[in-house]
């Protein structure tokens, strides 16, 4: 009887529980029908690519240089311009009394390329030799150099100087130098001619005698005067591609005035002019001096200017479109 029991309990609880587990199956079931679908989705960091605001300038940087040397040649080459007009002005002036000039160097600076006379005489054993220079002559570049002399004054002579200048006489070729430095080798060796022996003292006296008129006609020389019309000018500003001076071994680079002087036994403030003559003899070429469209030029012209204004602005052109079609074609990957 109990055992009856017992079963029938175990039967009708089990029932149950299959009921409660089939209705929360059943309750679930409906809820995952009726709930909205939940999708998981990992949030993805933003893309790390895309180029910031400094980035964006920073590549219309090198258009924006560009256009600027481009603005700094204009402005060089109105400079340019205008120095050119004052040198032509100051060449078409009537020449100076080269006496009426003070050698300080404010007054030089004030009349730098007016003209000058002067007159008075060479000192060729004191010639300073600048270059090398390169010439064209009929087609043919040769190689010389620009002779520095000093020239001295005359007694009395009042046209003369009355103090002595450095001019620059003009262009000589290679040979000139090279006989000026024989010449002053033979001059710093010693006399090699022995005295006249005790036994033809008297021979020599009378020859000495006989001869004492001669020499006396020739001790002094005729002296031609020289009249020189030349352009004042100053020391030249070397680049740093030229190399310093060295006046022990007479190589000269460039004209430094004072350091020239200083080597001619003259004073610092010596004046130093450059000969012009647009009429050259044939008969004697040499020294070949500057005519005034050499003065007047410049190693930059303002065509020179032009052009280096249209190169600067065309390569500005170009890196900012090139600067410009790197942003688009960002953007269009995005």
């Amino acid at each position: 009887m109990a055992a009856s029991i017992s079963k029938t309990l175990t039967r009708n609880l089990l029932r149950r529980t299959g009921d409660a587990t089939q209705a929360l199956q059943l309750r679930f079931s409906s809820v995952a029908t009726s709930a909205p679908a939940i999708s998981v989705t990992e949030t993805q960091p933003p893309e790390k690519g895309g180029p910031s605001r400094w980035s964006k300038l920073l590549l219309f940087v090198p258009g924006v240089i560009t256009f600027g040397l481009g603005t700094w040649q204009i402005i060089r080459r109105q400079d340019k311009i205008e120095m050119l007009e004052y040198r032509q002005n100051r060449l078409r002036m009537d020449p100076l009394n080269c006496n009426e000039v003070s050698p300080s160097s404010e007054n030089v600076d004030s009349l730098e390329f007016c003209r000058v006379l002067c007159r008075g005489v060479f000192d060729e054993k004191k010639s300073i030799f600048i270059g090398p220079r390169s010439r064209s002559i009929s087609g043919v570049t040769e190689n010389g150099y620009y002779v520095i002399t000093p020239l001295m004054p005359l007694a009395n002579d009042p046209k003369s100087v009355q103090a002595p200048i450095l001019v620059n006489r003009g262009w000589v070729p290679r040979n000139w130098r090279d006989k000026s430095l024989e010449v002053a080798a033979a001059d710093d060796q010693p006399s090699s001619i022995a005295p006249p022996s005790q036994e033809s003292g008297k021979s020599s006296w009378w020859m000495f005698s006989s001869k004492k008129k001669e020499v006396e006609e020739d001790q002094v020389p005729m002296v031609k005067p020289t009249e020189v019309i030349g352009v004042i000018r100053g020391s030249e500003k070397p680049s740093i591609f030229v190399p310093a001076n060295d006046p022990r071994s007479f190589q000269w680079f460039y004209v430094d005035v004072s350091a020239i002087a200083r080597a001619c036994g003259l004073p610092e403030n010596t004046l130093y002019i450059e000969g012009i003559n647009d009429n050259v003899d044939p008969s004697n070429p040499y020294p070949i001096p500057k005519d005034t469209n050499t003065l007047v030029r410049s190693s930059v012209m303002p065509q020179d200017h032009l052009n280096y204004t249209f190169t600067w602005y065309s390569l500005s052109a170009a890196v900012t479109f090139m600067a410009f079609k790197r942003l688009q074609s960002k953007k269009s990957r995005r």
